[in-house]
């Protein structure tokens, strides 16, 4: 991998990042050949994101469809916070695949789903934790109710050694999987020297998540969890946001 760095041009730096079988000598010459000559521009500033969330919100959006799809978003953290590890493991728990709690509730047991998962996207200054689904629509409410209660047990229970261990350890294969092609491994250090402005290595990485605790999974879904940052968008025939009121809140 070879990063090219040239601070105070537009946006805070342009980053040229190269990842593959290369000569890094020519490219280098090649990279400040291309790109060394940008202009120089003022920063750009950045408005701060404000948080002014209190309570629950609903969006409801009417529309002729196969299934209704079902989105909670929870505002979570920035990138830079140490429980960013636990974060993606409290994810990986809830949603992360066909041996999660949601997979396995809603769609297996329940029949009520085509699709459930659950990720985080974190932020330079913001961040949320999002828990999708496509539902069957006589089973819309059920399937619901399962996700909210999927939601409310992760942070009123600790998670068993067993699934803990398991969850950890698909996440990180997962994470070691997605960065084997030269593209997405460019992406990942570009990302992060121009979000973090440092490297982290995937093996980094994949160390902090195999070190996450049950306690450390419970103290951020307590965190996050809650109905002072729980939203809820759901987009099917709907018109009436009242039968969604009242299931919007995890009671705490």
């Amino acid at each position: 991998i070879i990063a090219y760095r040239k601070k105070h041009y537009v946006a805070p730096k342009t980053i040229v990042v190269i990842a593959g079988k290369f000569n890094a000598e020519k490219t280098l010459t090649q990279i400040k050949k291309t790109f060394g000559s940008l202009p120089k521009a003022p920063r750009a500033a950045k408005a701060k994101t404000r948080d002014g969330q209190k309570s629950p919100q609903l969006l409801v959006k009417w529309k002729e469809s196969d299934q209704s799809h079902v989105a909670l978003g929870f505002r979570a953290f920035d990138l830079f916070d140490k429980r960013k590890s636990a974060l993606n493991v409290m994810a990986a728990v809830l949603g992360g695949g066909m041996s999660s709690r949601l997979f396995k509730r809603v769609r297996e047991e329940l029949g009520a789903a085509y699709h459930v998962s659950a990720s985080p996207s974190l932020s330079i200054d913001h961040g949320h934790l999002t828990v999708v689904a496509g539902l069957n629509h006589e089973k819309m409410k059920i399937g619901l109710h399962a996700m909210l209660d999927e939601c409310r047990r992760l942070r009123d229970e600790s998670v068993g050694r067993e699934e803990l261990e398991r969850s950890k350890e698909s996440l990180a294969g997962a994470w070691i999987l997605n960065l084997e092609t030269a593209d997405q491994l460019a992406m990942y250090h570009g990302y992060q020297e121009l979000a973090m402005q440092k490297i982290e290595s995937p093996e980094e990485a994949v160390k902090k998540i195999r070190a996450v605790t049950a306690e450390d999974v419970r103290e951020v879904a307590r965190a996050i969890l809650k109905d002072s940052r729980l939203n809820m968008a759901v987009l099917g025939p709907y018109r009436d946001e009242g039968q969604f009121k009242s299931m919007l809140s995890l009671g705490g």
